[in-house]
């Protein structure tokens, strides 16, 4: 097994709200050394919307890369040719449970983890963020929020919108003091974390005043660690 890739985990914003400013984007794509880079868009978790797929197209193509998408609904290209041609894979937003439930039936999770271990560049927003994870908070369910297991190709529990949906905090801080996690790494809408081979490499920001959090107990109060990292945002 080679060295693992890039994992980049988006707590919300990017091409599904602006195609026409890809700023997290062109960072996803200065991460592969190709001079033309191949990027697969798998849009699964919003049960493939049409609208969320050319905005995808729409962002992407302003910059140095080939953009591709799959479609798991329809007529279904060879998975595993395709992904292994793929440098960098985002996964779009949605229902987390349902797009894993689908990726194991066509053993996509495990095309993924291929992919992951020759050095592919993995990202994604909200669900897209989260499925990388050993678990995640998600509103897959309409009733509430919930922590699920999901791919595990990188310890803890992510929660993605953080400061985008008035539940997550409080949500968070309720399994923190019911025992349910020890940590989570928090996300706030226009915030990224970047893992280089499973380890945290830095916190990205797009919007204005976004951060990425390791949120943990402390003598029975929540803490709030910042992440440190870059910021995109143009002075």
């Amino acid at each position: 097994m080679g060295k693992a890739g890039d994992i980049i985990a988006i707590g919300g914003g990017g091409f599904g709200r602006n195609p026409n400013q890809p700023i997290i984007e062109k960072y996803i794509i200065e991460q592969s050394p190709k001079e033309k880079t191949n990027v697969c868009f798998i849009p699964t978790a919003s049960a493939e919307d049409s609208a969320y797929i050319v905005n995808f197209y729409r962002a992407f193509s302003k910059l140095n890369c080939i953009p591709i998408h799959i479609n798991l609904f329809q007529r279904t290209p060879r998975l595993d040719s395709t992904l292994n041609k793929q440098d960098i894979i985002y996964v779009g937003g949605g229902n987390t449970k349902s797009m894993l439930a689908v990726w194991r039936e066509w053993k996509l999770d495990k095309l993924l983890l291929k992919a992951y271990n020759r050095g592919a560049v993995l990202c994604g927003v909200s669900a897209g963020a989260i499925c990388w994870f050993e678990q995640g908070v998600t509103d897959s369910w309409a009733s509430n929020l919930n922590i699920m297991n999901c791919m595990g190709f990188i310890k803890g529990c992510c929660c993605p919108h953080y400061d985008g949906e008035s539940n997550r905090k409080p949500t968070v801080k309720k399994f923190l003091l019911d025992g349910v996690v020890d940590s989570c790494y928090s996300l706030d809408d226009g915030a990224a974390l970047h893992y280089k081979n499973g380890i945290i490499h830095t916190a990205v920001s797009f919007y204005k005043g976004a951060n990425a959090y390791q949120v943990s107990l402390k003598d029975g109060n929540v803490y709030h660690k910042t992440i440190e990292g870059v910021s995109l945002i143009q002075n």
